[in-house]
């Protein structure tokens, strides 16, 4: 039998984990408060589909949790919220950590007790009042910081694959997550600067904005020495813009609904790097600001 999941963080990457994953497994959706219990997922296609999940609080999950757990929250809540659980979890409880940017997840590779996962992924999704739109398909890469637990990573790269969300588990996830990063960097900033969606930075006005952030992404990438996708930087940045044109990226909605932003888990890794290196970088220096 495929061991619980504990998806930790109702927001739009975990409605759709818990969504697609409870084919497959048990699953529990957790949150400060108790996310609903009947959720609605909209795929790619249009098709609509329905789950009843269990749905607990940190006080409220039964103790000790054992099997795997995925932390969807905020870059800038993931420790509070791993913090919150602990004394509910099994020390050996294996966490997949699935947060935007990098910095949490080498504080968090080094700190807890069991086996810690990094995932990356470009799935577009957001939230609704009854569920999650599954705006559109993506990759998904799963892995140790220093290639530890390959096993594991397998096991949990076939079952989000058999349910729906494509994935292969990989050697080098640091790398991908600098990847990942630069992707984000290209284009979260942007749409919720201009409250758009992803594909609109396709049309005449923001076009150029993109471009201009690629090129600084280039020499701030080339100068960590972190070597391009196999398609370069341009092409995966739009392969991405494509493959998510009707999804509201994650900053976006937090702009919308009036939460933080993650600017200092996306921009801030870059512009520490650019200062590292003497390089300027202007418009990202600029989309820090103003998306505080």
């Amino acid at each position: 039998m495929t061991q619980p999941q504990l998806i930790v963080g109702p927001g739009a990457l975990g409605r759709l984990l818990a969504v697609r994953l409870s084919e497959l497994a048990p699953v529990t959706l957790l949150g400060r408060r108790p996310p609903p219990t009947r959720l609605a997922l909209t795929a790619p296609d249009g098709h609509i589909v329905q789950r009843r999940l269990t749905s607990e609080t940190a006080a409220s999950l039964a103790a000790p949790f054992r099997g795997t757990l995925h932390l969807t929250t905020k870059a800038y809540h993931a420790q509070a919220a791993l913090d919150g659980l602990a004394q509910k979890l099994a020390p050996d409880t294996a966490l997949v950590l699935w947060q935007n940017g990098y910095g949490v997840q080498r504080t968090l590779t080094r700190d807890w007790s069991g086996p810690v996962l990094c995932a990356t992924t470009s799935e577009g999704a957001y939230v609704t009042a009854d569920g999650v739109v599954h705006a559109g398909h993506g990759e998904t890469y799963l892995g140790h910081l220093h290639g530890a637990y390959a096993d594991l990573a397998e096991r949990l790269a076939a079952l989000l694959s058999r349910a729906g969300l494509h994935c292969r588990a990989v050697g080098d996830i640091d790398t991908r997550l600098w990847h990942k990063l630069a992707v984000n960097a290209a284009i979260n900033p942007l749409v919720a600067r201009w409250r758009i969606r992803n594909g609109q930075l396709r049309d005449r006005p923001f076009r150029p904005l993109v471009e201009a952030l690629i090129d600084e992404l280039v020499l701030v990438m080339e100068a960590e020495g972190i070597a391009p996708p196999a398609e370069g930087w341009r092409a995966r940045v739009w392969r991405v813009i494509e493959g998510t044109a009707n999804n509201r990226a994650s900053m976006l909605q937090d702009v919308l609904a009036g939460r933080p932003t993650e600017r200092d888990a996306i921009l801030g890794p870059l512009l520490d790097a650019a200062r590292r290196h003497g390089l300027e970088a202007p418009q990202l220096s600029a989309l820090y600001d103003a998306v505080g």
